[in-house]
């Protein structure tokens, strides 16, 4: 029984502690890679923000809700049932449990998020389901989004801002969407910009003691290491 005791004390001792990591930002900065490829790496669950919103904005479109009457999106947002898987190698997003991570992925759905994400009552009950996910990560978790280090999760241990510059965010943003005009994705990238840090509930914004890393000149792998490393020295001190 003792020697049992005391593998067990030694394991806790060497095992890293669980970590929570907010990563935000705006479109193109490479947050989604950089988000999955971090939590796989040190082993955590990941949370893609931005998907659940794209859901629900989904659910919306799809069940005839008008998406510019923000008192009709506050009735109808507690209706789906919005569920996502947080494996950062296979993350999945079902809504009312359909899969939904091909359809939230539309045109159609990316031009109306803003407006959805932006009224107070979508923001509340979306911001309570990542808390509980989050909280319920024993290992720890990456959580991607725009308001996470600000405010779904104020107290997160590592709490980092991408950037890049519009050029950059919009190359990337284009090569992903076949067929896409670059300065055209680059003026729906600065809208959006626009449409998030302006909003009255939980703008896009850096968190005061987030580190900002800018990604224009970086390669993914280097925006990688330098996040791994960041939460490397956390977990070491905690």
């Amino acid at each position: 029984m003792s020697t049992t005791v005391e593998t067990v004390s030694a394991a806790a001792r060497t095992a890293p502690a669980a970590v929570i990591v907010a990563i935000d930002g705006p479109s193109g900065t490479g947050k989604s890679s950089t988000s999955k490829a971090v939590a796989a790496q040190l082993g955590l669950s990941y949370l893609d923000t931005g998907a659940q919103y794209r859901a629900i904005t989904w659910w919306m479109l799809n069940n005839g809700i008008d998406v510019q009457n923000a008192a009709e999106i506050a009735t109808a947002a507690a209706k789906p049932v919005i569920v996502s898987g947080t494996d950062p190698a296979a993350p999945t997003i079902t809504v009312d449990g359909e899969d939904a991570s091909g359809p939230i992925r539309t045109q159609e759905v990316t031009s109306k998020v803003s407006a959805v994400s932006a009224v107070p009552e979508v923001r509340t009950l979306i911001t309570e389901l990542q808390r509980s996910i989050a909280a319920e990560a024993e290992r720890g978790i990456v959580v991607e989004g725009r308001d996470i280090g600000t405010t779904v999760l104020p107290d997160a241990d590592v709490k980092i801002f991408l950037t890049a510059s519009p050029e950059a965010r919009a190359a990337r943003r284009s090569g992903e969407v076949k067929g896409s005009d670059l300065a055209t994705t680059k003026e729906a990238l600065i809208k959006r910009d626009a449409a998030d840090s302006g909003r009255k509930t939980s703008p896009l914004a850096k968190a005061g003691d987030a580190v900002e890393v800018d990604t224009t000149e970086l390669t993914l792998q280097q925006v990688i290491e330098c996040v791994v490393t960041l939460v490397g020295e956390k977990q070491a001190v905690k």
